[in-house]
């Protein structure tokens, strides 16, 4: 018998290609965080109402409001017959009553005017950029300054984009002239509202194990930070605008795919599953936390008067790097 000497080849046959989306998941994927609340707020914020839900709704609230309205008259004619001092009383009462719900109701009308207003000023910017209309986007300009005349903080950037406006001949020089005296100051103080909303919602969803806790938590301190940084840019809002705004932002994400991780979350997604090892619920804290820094940055876009500028738009990683620093370590890991 002869022993061979060498290598033994074994020929088998040529297997199927694997792609790299049918590869099988690394043994610890199942246990990466995935920011379940903050996905799931998400999508009930931005669900709409079926047709008759909101059928429902509105014939319910025009329903109590008649009978809230049957009930005082029959309130008020009942006391002035029996005794007319009370009567007159409430009669005053429900006036101021009528007076504030007027106040209220034209407050939400002004809210919602100011959130137009930003939204024709973006509008008219990116006009102004695709045809390169040199007149239009100095018109921009000049609203843009009228927009915030009543900020003394911002008077003396308003003083030098009105002296050096006239000077550039360029529409995108001009933009940038813009941003770098108006709108950098108030992009500076939007990121601070990202970056607290971050630590809140990674906060409680670290601290506190309670799976509709972390959604509350993620669905009112977005709607926060939404609210406030429309303010910041000029687009006070009331409650039925602020909800309004929320949903619109969200919407945006949800039919984007946005509110998924995605490139610009790695980082964050690596700095929880390193995390998670520790504790599940500190790797979802950091998620959570970074597609709040994305709701942000998307409030950001949806409420700033102009659109950013090359290099100007935050990125998520380094928000939420900042916002954690010091909370669960080095942040992102």
């Amino acid at each position: 018998m002869t022993i061979r000497k060498g290598p033994v080849m074994i020929a088998i046959s040529d297997p199927a290609p694997i792609l790299p989306q049918e590869a099988p998941l690394p043994p610890d994927a199942a246990a990466l965080p995935e920011g379940r609340a903050m996905i799931l707020a998400a999508q009930l914020a931005a669900k709409r109402p079926s047709f008759l839900a909101r059928l429902f709704w509105r014939a319910a609230a025009g329903l109590i409001t008649l009978m809230a309205g049957i009930a005082a008259w029959d309130f008020i004619t009942a006391i002035l017959a029996a005794r007319p001092l009370l009567g007159w009383l409430a009669l005053v009462l429900v006036g101021l009553v009528m007076v504030s719900f007027t106040g209220l109701a034209l407050r939400e009308w002004l809210a919602f005017r100011r959130l137009g207003r930003l939204d024709q000023l973006r509008a008219a910017a990116l006009g102004a950029q695709a045809t390169g209309d040199l007149a239009a986007a100095r018109e921009v300009v000049v609203q843009l300054e009228a927009l915030y005349r009543a900020r003394p903080e911002l008077a003396g950037a308003r003083a030098d984009l009105a002296r050096q406006r006239d000077d550039i001949f360029d529409v995108t020089a001009l933009f940038a002239l813009a941003e770098a005296r108006l709108l950098s100051p108030l992009d500076h103080a939007a990121r601070l509202e990202i970056e607290a909303a971050c630590r809140q919602v990674a906060t409680v969803t670290a601290l506190v194990p309670i799976a509709l806790a972390d959604m509350l938590a993620a669905l009112t301190g977005n709607i926060r930070m939404i609210r406030r940084i429309a303010e910041i840019y000029g687009g006070r809002s009331g409650p039925l605008g602020a909800w309004r705004l929320t949903r619109a932002v969200l919407s945006h994400l949800v039919a984007t795919g946005a509110v998924a991780i995605g490139d610009d979350l790695i980082g964050s997604v690596a700095g929880g599953s390193v995390l998670s090892k520790i504790s599940r619920r500190f790797g979802e804290g950091v998620v959570n936390g970074a597609l709040t820094a994305r709701v942000g940055v998307a409030a950001m876009e949806v409420c700033r008067p102009l659109p950013f500028g090359p290099g100007q738009r935050p990125g998520v990683s380094a928000l939420l790097r900042r916002a954690l620093t010091g909370l669960f370590g080095s942040g992102t890991g």
